[in-house]
Formats: C-alpha cells, sequence, structure tokens
C-alpha cells in the first residue's frame, strides 16, 4: 500500500509539474464547459428578418411588430423579392416575409391570406424555430372559436433552459475524452522519454504499477469534476441538483474507472503521445454519438440503439441527468449503476491485461 501511494503522489506531482497539461485540463473543466454552456443557442436570438410589403396596409405592420428583441431584430424593409432573396444568399438575413398585395384584401374580407415565408435552412434550428414563432403570431390574428386549451406543464427544467443541459453534456464528454488521454500519455510518456526500461527493472509487482498510474489520472479527473461543478455548473448557469451529490461523485468514479481502462488498451498499442490522441478521438467519438449526448438514444436508428447499450457513457449520461433534473433516489439508479459497472469492469479488464503483457 505504501508502494502504491508513492507512485500515486509522483504521478500527481509529475502532473502538477506539466504546466501544458494542467493548462489543458483546466480549460477544458473551466472554460470549454463555459462556452458549450453559453455559446450554443437552440432558441431564436439576434434573428435578422427582412421583408416585402405590396399591401401598404396596417395588418403586415402589425405582424412585424410582434417581432421583438431579443429574439429579433428590427425587421428589414425590402423592395422586391429579388433583393430579399439576395440578402438570404449572402447571410445577412435568415428569415424574408412576402407580403403579396392581396393580403391585406382578403384578411380583412375572410379569405385565405398568405403569407410566404423565405427560411435560411443552413442554420436549420434557428431558422425551423423562428417559423414556430412566427407560426404562433399568425394564429393570434386568426379569430377561430376552439373549445380546447392546450395547457403545458414543463418538467424538471420550468424555464426549457438548454444553457445547463450543454454544460453538464460538455463536462460528461469532457471527462469521457481526459480520463481516456491522460490515462494513455501516464504509460506513453515512459516510452517516450526512455524511462520504460528502466520501470521494466523495478522491483515492483507490475499490477501495483498499472493500477497506481490509472488511479492518480483518476483523481486528477474527479478534481477537475469538482472544480467544473462548483466554479461553472452551479455558479454560472445554476444548475438544479435535485439529487445526491455523493451518488453522483461515486457514478463519476466508476465511469473514470471504466474510461481509464479505455485509456490502458491506447496506452498499450500507442508508441507517441500523437498517437494517442489519434486513437482516443477515433475510438471514443463512437461512444459519443451512441451514448445520447448529442441525440436522444429514442431518435435513432434500432440498430444504433442496439450498440448505444454498449457504450457506458449512455448510463452515464442518463443517470446524471436524472440526479441533476429528476432527483432521482440512489435506490432507484441501480439499472445506470449497474451499465456503468459492468462494462467499466470489462473495459478495465481488458485494458489492464493488454497492457500488462507489456511487463
Amino acid at each position: 500500500m505504501r508502494i502504491f501511494a508513492m507512485i500515486v503522489s509522483k504521478e500527481l506531482l509529475s502532473f502538477l509539474r506539466s504546466i501544458g497539461l494542467v493548462a489543458v485540463v483546466l480549460y477544458s473543466f473551466t472554460l470549454d464547459v463555459y462556452i458549450a454552456g453559453s455559446g450554443i443557442q437552440i432558441k431564436p436570438r439576434n434573428v435578422v428578418v427582412g421583408y416585402v410589403d405590396k399591401t401598404g396596409g396596417g395588418v403586415s405592420q402589425k405582424i412585424l411588430a410582434r417581432l421583438h428583441q431579443p429574439e429579433f431584430r428590427p425587421p428589414v424593409a425590402f423592395l422586391s423579392q429579388k433583393a430579399l432573396s439576395n440578402a438570404i444568399f449572402n447571410k445577412e438575413v435568415m428569415v424574408g416575409i412576402l407580403f403579396d398585395s392581396d393580403f391585406e384584401k382578403n384578411y380583412k374580407s375572410g379569405k385565405k391570406a398568405q403569407i410566404n415565408l423565405l427560411l435560411d435552412a443552413t442554420a436549420a434550428s434557428q431558422s425551423l424555430t423562428t417559423f414556430m414563432y412566427l407560426q404562433n403570431i399568425v394564429f393570434d390574428f386568426q379569430s377561430v372559436n376552439f373549445p380546447i386549451e392546450l395547457k403545458s406543464h414543463k418538467l424538471f427544467n420550468q424555464n426549457a433552459d438548454n444553457h445547463s443541459f450543454m454544460a453538464l453534456t460538455e463536462l460528461l464528454s469532457i471527462i469521457t475524452l481526459l480520463i481516456v488521454i491522460l490515462t494513455a500519455i501516464v504509460f506513453v510518456k515512459e516510452k517516450e522519454d526512455g524511462t520504460w526500461d528502466i520501470m521494466l527493472l523495478t522491483p515492483i509487482n507490475p499490477k501495483i504499477i498499472i493500477l497506481a498510474k490509472s488511479f492518480s489520472q483518476v483523481l486528477i479527473v474527479m478534481a477537475g469534476v469538482v472544480l467544473s461543478l462548483g466554479f461553472v455548473l452551479f455558479d454560472q448557469f445554476d444548475v438544479p441538483l435535485n439529487g445526491s451529490f455523493w451518488a453522483f461523485m461515486l457514478l463519476t468514479f466508476l465511469y473514470s474507472i471504466s474510461s481509464a481502462g479505455i485509456g490502458l488498451f491506447v496506452a498499450a498499442v500507442s508508441k507517441n503521445v500523437m498517437q494517442v490522441a489519434q486513437l482516443s478521438i477515433i475510438i471514443m467519438m463512437p461512444l459519443i454519438f451512441l451514448s445520447g449526448a448529442w441525440t436522444p438514444v429514442y431518435a435513432m436508428h434500432p440498430v444504433f440503439q442496439t450498440l448505444s447499450l454498449f457504450s457506458p457513457l449512455r448510463y452515464y449520461i442518463e443517470a446524471t441527468e436524472s440526479i441533476f433534473f429528476r432527483g432521482t433516489e440512489f435506490i432507484d439508479l441501480w439499472p445506470y449503476f449497474s451499465g456503468v459497472l459492468l462494462l467499466g469492469t470489462l473495459l478495465y479488464w481488458y485494458g489492464f491485461r493488454k497492457i500488462g503483457k507489456l511487463f
């Protein structure tokens, strides 16, 4: 146990002496998470709307008056559809509205009045969400007596704030990438520095060396998680924690060990740090895609839904969202803990065995 603690301490000191590596870890757990949470906008914001109004009436202007900040900038008038289309082509305008000359006359006479929209679908989420906004505005002008009221109740995220979700998802992805890369680098640097053969000659059980080196990187990631939670998620985004903090930390520890197993495999087949970076991306990106971090699992093809069952990140993300937003009790988290523990044991065992053959 004393040797184990000494190796862990040595690796932690070595990490702290590597200014570049420390800077990368600090950036990843702070600024990167903050940028992901604050920089990605799904709701319309500062959308530039252009319009061509040939009606000369007041109904069209009343509709345009509903487009207010911060969702929309003041609408810009164009003289022709061609000029408006050119503005959309040059990305000066995202949404174009065309009011035909008969629009107001048809509206007041009770006939079918038509508004033509030109959407820049290269910004698909923003433009389609903007379309829904405009659709709701038009519905307000229709005097239709519909005897049903649709009243929504937002569960788990009452303000429908996507910033907290994006920041938390980014943190989980960062944990995945960093634990793999750090675990692999701590072994590969021994090869690059020429100290691998010296390490083999030490009268220490290779199993202790592998366990201690990988455990030290898990501790670094756990410290980064606490830092990110305190200074970014809780302080900047006010992410709710409705469940147990210690359940999340225990789950993160188990997941970090499972990802460290992937890092051991990468270290076993890599000869330098460049290969570590390449292999880590190749291995981890499919796991992230299949985890539901960017696309809900239920929206995937059935084949990919089945494959996602073999991604420990899927269980980790679902459990984390249940802890933070749903306030799920610890006893009800056992399916996620079981998935992380089972896959984590297999991954760490395989990585441990793979790199153990080099000793």
